[in-house]
């Protein structure tokens, strides 16, 4: 097993752990780095078993916040995409006083969708755990290009969360088909009402794997957080509109 890939960049006293989203790596924070890197001193994580972190089978999503969490410094805000934000809020459930701050970006507490409840229907995770035993790569791809449909720069934008994949090593089927699984079954809508750290969230009004009612419905019951939402963005705003997404993160912060 090899080391969790773990870079450290920028400056300031406020540290700002970054944690990508499923089948991606690290590489996928290059657009804004340079943007936070004068506020924060940056952490760029690859997940277990992702991009540069290789040699980590499938984990729970208890697993994969400890993995994470052994690294991290002591004090820290976190920003979790996707399958990231379900790791980092993980993180601020089980060391609450480690997490001076949470963001979730394009993420939800439940990503299955199921009665009163809008996310990505159960058949369809389902369907990519199958699809990937047949063809790794063309599922991948299927999935990056959904993160961007709809917004004006899709075509581009895929290209580049495209070009993000291949340029670290792939994760392996188990450690994908493992991500799905916790998409699949994660549950943290109770769990994260209690928490008292400032916590933001970050939406895409065009998402279609977070659709942008799972805010509305999170607003009055997590009244204590707040939340954004890019009218043009879909499941990657820090990608399709970088600058904006660093202003409000910054404006957050560091007020």
């Amino acid at each position: 097993m090899t080391p969790l890939y773990w870079h450290t960049t920028g400056s300031g006293t406020t540290e700002l752990v970054l944690l990508h989203g499923w089948g991606l790596n690290s590489q996928v924070w290059s657009y804004i780095v340079p943007r936070l890197t004068p506020h924060f001193l940056v952490h760029l994580v690859d997940l277990p078993g992702y991009g540069r972190s290789q040699g980590f089978g499938a984990m729970t999503l208890e697993q994969m916040a400890e993995t994470v969490a052994e690294r991290a410094p002591e004090h820290a805000w976190w920003l979790g995409w996707s399958l990231g934000g379900l790791v980092a809020s993980q993180v601020a459930l089980t060391l609450p006083q480690r997490v001076d701050g949470l963001v979730t970006v394009a993420s939800s507490p439940r990503f299955s969708a199921t009665d009163g409840w809008p996310g990505i229907k159960p058949e369809v995770l389902m369907g990519f755990e199958q699809q990937l035993t047949e063809d790794f790569h063309k599922t991948v791809e299927r999935f990056l290009a959904l993160q961007t449909l709809g917004t004006e720069t899709a075509r581009q934008d895929t290209r580049r969360l495209k070009q993000v994949v291949l340029a670290q090593p792939l994760p392996s089927v188990e450690v994908l088909t493992g991500g799905l699984d916790i998409l699949r079954t994660a549950d943290l809508r109770v769990a994260m009402t209690d928490l008292v750290m400032p916590f933001l969230r970050l939406y895409g009004y065009l998402d279609g794997l977070v659709p942008r009612k799972v805010a509305s419905i999170l607003d009055p019951f997590w009244p204590k957080s707040s939340s954004f939402l890019f009218e043009k963005a879909a499941h990657a705003p820090f990608v399709s509109h970088p600058d904006l997404f660093c202003q409000q993160l910054i404006k957050y912060i560091r007020p």
